[in-house]
């Protein structure tokens, strides 16, 4: 249940930023974004054949803590919010924007912020909403996908992670962590007599254990490693996406900055000297993906802004949330 313990609505000074105008042409997000208060309801209703989107922040990195990261990610939301402020207004003028918060992780109840944030977004979801979540650390995965699992019964649901990592490791003794959160979501398809279908793109074989390969094959993880963005093989990667999307009736996005290499993205709990460029062939399967009209709800996570330079890895996360909603609202510049 969210309580004012575990929830904080956003000020409305946070969205703050250079105005050209108000001219529908001139227009930048913070000019144009709702404060909403989960603790109010109801939320804004939205109007036939309106368009909203929900962005809600996961203030959290209990998960990265346990994981052996370098903590930092419970900042994320609001860095990720002073990037967002600035973007111009693209989408049609009838699109609602709401900021819904954040979800907090008291202490180090991790999973009870999870249940917390699965909560949200399955209110969000069936509010008619698109939520769009800010992290926070990896752990934002399981409440995440725990409350699409909750709205979409009945429907199979297929899980997207852009990552370096399968981050399907089994809790160890202090819990879920950042690095258990699609084992867990195994677990419960197979409680629920559910097919698990889990694409992870991006993989690095250096930074996961023979052990992490063999528990993704057990649990027939399709995955597309790092080399095919780095190779450029464009008929591996689009074939494994369109294959996986043929499968499932809705999809949860989540990205994991530290997929990113270093120079690209410094600011995150695990740093990638090696990982993927945010290139043309990087947006391309990004957009197949959102393109495919089957993503419900998408996450950016392990923004992590105490070791970000020049907030390189905010704008590339808050890039990665403009190309979401872009897609959603169906609408380009």
């Amino acid at each position: 249940m969210i309580t004012a313990a575990n929830y904080n609505a956003t000020a409305s000074g946070i969205w703050t930023g250079r105005i050209d105008g108000t001219a529908p042409e001139q227009l930048r997000w913070h000019q144009v974004v709702r404060i909403a208060n989960l603790l109010q309801s109801p939320l804004p209703p939205l109007l036939p054949k309106q368009k909203g989107v929900a962005l809600l922040g996961f203030v959290c990195d209990e998960g990265v803590r346990r994981n052996k990261g370098r903590v930092g990610a419970a900042d994320g939301p609001a860095a990720l919010r002073s990037v967002l402020s600035n973007f111009p207004v693209h989408f049609p003028e009838q699109t609602m924007l709401l900021d819904a918060g954040d979800i907090l992780c008291v202490g180090q109840a991790l999973e009870d912020a999870q249940e917390v944030l699965a909560h949200a977004v399955a209110t969000l979801l069936e509010a008619g909403y698109f939520p769009v979540l800010l992290g926070g650390g990896h752990e934002i995965t399981y409440g995440h996908a725990s409350g699409i699992r909750q709205w979409a019964k009945g429907k199979e649901v297929g899980f997207i992670n852009f990552d370096a990592h399968f981050d399907i490791r089994i809790p160890e003794a202090e819990g879920p962590s950042s690095g258990t959160g699609f084992w867990q979501l195994a677990q419960d398809c197979k409680r629920d007599n559910q097919l698990f279908h889990y694409l992870a793109l991006g993989i690095q074989q250096n930074s996961n254990t023979r052990q992490l390969f063999n528990i993704a094959g057990e649990e027939d993880v399709t995955y597309v490693g790092a080399d095919a963005f780095q190779l450029n093989d464009k008929d591996t990667l689009f074939a494994a996406i369109q294959h996986f999307l043929s499968q499932v009736d809705k999809v949860y996005l989540t990205t994991c900055m530290d997929v990113f290499a270093a120079a690209f993205a410094p600011g995150v709990s695990a740093v990638a000297y090696n990982g993927i460029m945010p290139n043309g062939l990087m947006l391309q399967a990004f957009r197949q993906i959102l393109n495919s009209g089957k993503v419900v709800s998408a996450d950016v996570a392990e923004l992590n802004p105490t070791y970000d330079v020049d907030k390189r890895t905010a704008k590339l996360a808050a890039a990665l949330v403009f190309e979401i909603v872009m897609a959603y609202c169906g609408e380009a510049a």
